[in-house]
């Protein structure tokens, strides 16, 4: 398993609709195979600063799988246009786990 992690800076005063556009968005993201689960955290010190967390089966999921598919045009349609500059995507495994 690998956590995608997408770093958004979103427009001012549009924090609200980035989060419902993502809540709808994320049914595209989940409908391609590997995907496992996502969350959405926002700062609390930088209000227009959001982390998407996705945890898919491998890095090909994401990359190939869901980048290179229909999906992530309807995904980007919808969450896209709250976009402050481009996000940061990267790919991380865990490496300790406690609960």
């Amino acid at each position: 398993m690998v956590t995608e992690i997408a770093d958004f800076t979103v427009l001012a005063d549009k924090q609200e609709q980035f989060a419902d556009a993502v809540r709808e968005g994320l049914r595209h993201v989940s409908d391609t195979p590997g995907f496992r689960s996502a969350r959405l955290t926002r700062s609390i010190e930088t209000p227009t600063r959001f982390v998407l967390l996705i945890e898919w089966d491998s890095v090909e999921a994401h990359t190939v799988g869901f980048r290179e598919s229909e999906n992530f045009g309807r995904w980007r349609g919808i969450v896209g246009p709250f976009f402050d500059g481009a996000p940061t995507v990267e790919h991380a495994n865990d490496v300790v786990v406690h609960p």
